[in-house]
């Protein structure tokens, strides 16, 4: 569901029943759209008039369904035009470029959800999921009317001639400032440099920043665009809560543990770590102490991962261990990722000007599409780099961008991103939908750095200071603080001696066999949902991802914490000031998500903000 704030209330869709065909608007309805967001009320009657576009919108703004709905609408207008001709001529009219599998699988679910009564007339097929080869390429005989694929699955049919664009009429790029990040560039330079494409199409490109990368590609694929850019609401500032701690290796587990434990953050947490092992050791030591987690990486099966996040986002689990393994690889961000364009600024309460650039006031015609592309990408230097870099488990995995994550409370940065694009990826997964969220984020001291090895690290932590200090640079910037949050650890040291039992179980040899059980689990459960999913719905219940692995010995006196280890608190003051009650045990907060110290002006839904880990200081 898209953000309220972003809501265009004073119209629905209903206004568009001159454009769209009535299927598709019974569809729109069955899934609660009754009215558009700004950037589909803006996107959608554009991408009718056979205008390229550049959209950059906030995640969570609706534009996913941006560019479904027109693209499905050109579909049956083309179909209907030549049923007469020839009714049983089928091509493949439009191609959606997406960075990863997961977000292939969520746009191929907006999609079905859109074509629900025109199902027959429109045929999809997601080339990046996880179908052999030999069920693929029947599928793709059939030329489906929308094909969703990764750069790198496309150019691999394109070459062994399993698909033909020649008739592509609608090309998309969703997630464009992350395509080229995600080590696609060699492959997006050899598909648009190739005789693959033809030589007139409608181009959309969909993204949240405006980056080189954009730029690129929009220099390669669009012609006279129309470019909508919607504002980030000024609430999300205040919507928005970040927090960072200094503490040691050893430290992070520690704090990791009382935090889950006593539940200082109720709802659901994402915690990031940058590689695979700390997944599992991560999640081993909260087994110690009964506190279920499932793991996301990309070493899992992909309908696993799939369906983790679906569970997730259903509220099945509360906490999710990500492995953001681009984090643990060196990464750089550029001076200025603000590219300065002729722009339409979307207030939601005119149509936009949508003269192209450099021509003030021209009338949007079909013809001012067409074009001649441009010359082959450029390959630069840096994109080498990031091509160097992807893991060859899974290159198109990826966790922080383009996963719809819901109603997630808080993200904790467990080990430090190495750049400050992603850290904004990251907590960029909370606060959303006019939610509050709050994000903490453990940061290395240089002088800490190393000291602990038997609890493992990651190299990109020796550069944590020198990280934090562009993300705080870069926040300040957007007029965001992040406040320092210093823990009493005279009352977390009460703790500690559990913390230290608990991590002498997780062994190396402990790790690697957690990481060979659930990858046969997951194996199985894989095979279990590609064929079942249809038939057998019901058995989905039964598949978990956050069952305890057990490799090591498991202390049942962990799963409880003793009435003397929990922290006082000041003392209450009643209704007739009575200040000798004192509270001596923790109660949880009672929002889902209540972080920070005072309250604000505006953003969320909650007027008032209560300090969840305020027992600590």
């Amino acid at each position: 569901m898209a953000d309220s704030r972003l809501i265009h209330n004073s119209s629905s869709f209903s206004a568009f029943a001159h454009l769209l065909d009535a299927r598709i608007l019974r569809a729109l309805a069955d899934i609660g759209f009754s009215r558009p967001t700004l950037v589909q009320w803006k996107a959608i009657p554009i991408a009718l008039e056979n205008r390229d576009m550049l959209v950059r919108a906030k995640t969570g703004s609706g534009k996913t369904a941006a560019y479904c709905i027109p693209v499905v609408q050109k579909i049956l207008t083309a179909k209907d035009n030549s049923s007469e001709v020839d009714p049983t001529y089928h091509t493949t009219r439009a191609l959606i470029l997406v960075p990863t599998r997961e977000l292939s699988e969520q746009v191929l679910t907006c999609l079905r959800s859109v074509t629900k009564y025109c199902d027959k007339e429109i045929t999809l097929l997601n080339a990046a999921s996880g179908f052999v080869t030999h069920l693929q390429h029947t599928l793709l005989a059939d030329k489906p009317d929308i094909l969703i694929a990764t750069p790198s699955r496309i150019l691999g049919l394109l070459q062994s001639k399993a698909i033909d664009l020649s008739s592509l009429e609608t090309l998309v790029i969703d997630e464009a400032d992350l395509i080229l990040s995600y080590g696609h560039d060699e492959d997006i330079r050899q598909i648009f440099g190739g005789t693959y494409l033809p030589k007139v199409y409608q181009s959309f490109l969909m993204s949240a920043t405006m980056t080189d990368d954009v730029e690129t590609l929009k220099g390669l694929t669009l012609r006279s665009p129309a470019i909508l850019k919607l504002e980030d609401d000024q609430d999300d500032v205040s919507a928005l809560t970040q927090y960072s701690v200094r503490c040691s290796e050893v430290d992070k587990f520690l704090l990791v543990y009382v935090i889950l434990k006593l539940r200082l953050i109720k709802g659901k947490c994402i915690l990031f770590v940058n590689d695979v092992d700390r997944c599992y050791r991560l999640k081993l030591f909260l087994e110690q102490f009964s506190i279920k987690s499932c793991v996301l990486n990309s070493e899992l099966p992909l309908n696993s991962r799939y369906h983790t996040v679906q569970e997730f986002n259903k509220g099945v689990y509360d906490y999710i261990i990500a492995s953001d393994e681009s984090g643990g690889q060196p990464e750089y961000d550029t001076e200025d990722e603000n590219v300065e364009d002729d722009e339409v600024q979307g207030d939601g309460n005119q149509p936009a000007d949508c003269s192209s650039p450099g021509e003030p006031g021209a009338p949007a015609t079909a013809s001012s599409s067409k074009k001649r592309r441009g010359s082959p990408l450029p390959v630069s230097n840096s994109s080498k780099k990031r091509k160097s870099k992807i893991r060859a488990s899974d290159k198109e995995y990826g966790v922080t961008r383009g996963i719809d994550f819901v109603d997630v409370a808080c993200v904790l940065n467990f080990d430090l991103p190495t750049s400050y694009r992603a850290y904004t990826h990251r907590v960029g997964r909370t606060a959303r939908a006019g939610h509050s969220g709050m994000a903490l984020s453990f940061i290395v001291p240089q002088s800490e750095w190393g000291k602990h090895k038997v609890v493992g690290g990651v190299e990109s932590t020796r550069e944590d200071e020198r990280i934090w200090e562009r993300i705080e640079k870069g926040e300040k910037a957007k007029g965001r603080q992040i406040q320092e949050y210093k823990f009493n650890m005279d009352q977390v040291e009460a703790f500690r001696y559990r913390m230290d039992d608990a991590l002498r179980s997780v062994t190396k040899n402990a790790i690697k066999e957690a990481r060979i059980k659930e990858l046969k689990t997951e194996l199985l459960n894989s095979e279990k949902l590609k064929a079942h999913f249809e038939d057998n719905p019901l058995d989905l219940e039964y598949l978990r991802h956050d069952k305890p692995l057990h490799p090591m010995r498991i202390q049942s006196h962990m799963k409880h914490v003793p009435k003397y280890l929990l922290p006082r608190v000041a003392p209450i003051t009643d209704t007739e000031g009575d200040t000798s009650k004192t509270q001596t045990e923790f109660v949880p907060f009672k929002k889902r998500l209540a972080s920070g110290r005072g309250g604000r002006k505006g953003g969320g839904r909650s007027k008032r903000k209560t300090d969840p880990l305020r027992k600590f200081r």
